[in-house]
């Protein structure tokens, strides 16, 4: 599925989130989580940018951040990861991508969400059964917020939203919202409907009258691009017939 142009926020905000290629980690000691946050505390007396939340997993990093010059983004994130993977790749005698594709990002709005993505951030290692309390992950910006101490984090921003007594409480509940960070472009069904006309020079409904066989083939490929509940709409196949392909 092809990748739209990065949207731009209108406050600068972005929730920012990089993979290791093929989902391999990216952190294997603490040292490698120590060299992250250093290169984002000496970008950002550069740059000028601030970083209000951060959550580094073993495969992958989550980063609140707020750009000082708008589209500034892009240039910050290259220097970051280049800087990192060609320290990683040094270091344990590497070559080739270290992240894969390139890292997604989402405009944030300073809104009643706000804050439920700065808790969903924080509770990412609790979610994945890293620790058992959000204050037991050392590489996430809680215990910065927590302990009063001065790291990478610009705490001043979400303390203006909230006292640091309610932000406490408020990250002892569970955040049920989902912040998935997305670069794809949706495409609609009609699109599908003629994609599917162009490739196979076939109706997508007529589909189902197709020998099981060839059936199966083009539905296996076409899941590959689409969703499984969109090409159940276009087809009229059901979604149990297309997930067995």
């Amino acid at each position: 599925m092809a990748r739209a142009a990065r949207e731009i926020s209108k406050t600068g905000l972005y929730h920012i989130v990089f993979r290791g290629v093929n989902k391999q980690r990216i952190f294997e000691d603490t040292s490698d989580y120590e060299k992250l946050k250093n290169i984002l505390i000496e970008l950002k007396k550069e740059m000028k940018y601030q970083i209000y939340v951060y959550c580094f997993m073993s495969n992958h990093v989550h980063i609140l951040l707020k750009e000082n010059i708008s589209g500034d983004i892009s240039l910050i994130m290259k220097r970051v990861l280049t800087r990192y993977a060609r320290w990683y790749n040094t270091k344990y005698g590497r070559s080739g991508a270290l992240i894969a594709n390139r890292y997604k990002s989402k405009p944030i709005d300073v809104d009643e969400y706000f804050l439920s993505v700065v808790r969903y951030i924080h509770q990412n290692p609790v979610k994945a059964g890293i620790v058992v309390n959000i204050d037991g992950y050392q590489w996430s910006s809680y215990p910065e917020y927590i302990s009063g101490k001065q790291g990478l984090v610009d705490k001043e921003f979400v303390f203006d939203l909230i006292n640091k007594k309610d932000f406490e409480e408020f990250h002892q509940n569970e955040e049920t919202s989902v912040f998935i960070v997305d670069d794809k472009v949706k495409i609609t069904d009609d699109e599908i409907r003629r994609k599917i006309l162009k490739v196979y020079n076939i109706e997508p409904k007529s589909i189902c009258t197709l020998e099981r066989e060839k059936r199966n083939a083009i539905l296996s490929t076409l899941k590959n691009e689409f969703s499984i509940r969109q090409l159940e709409r276009v087809t009229g196949i059901s979604r149990g017939v297309i997930h067995k392909c």
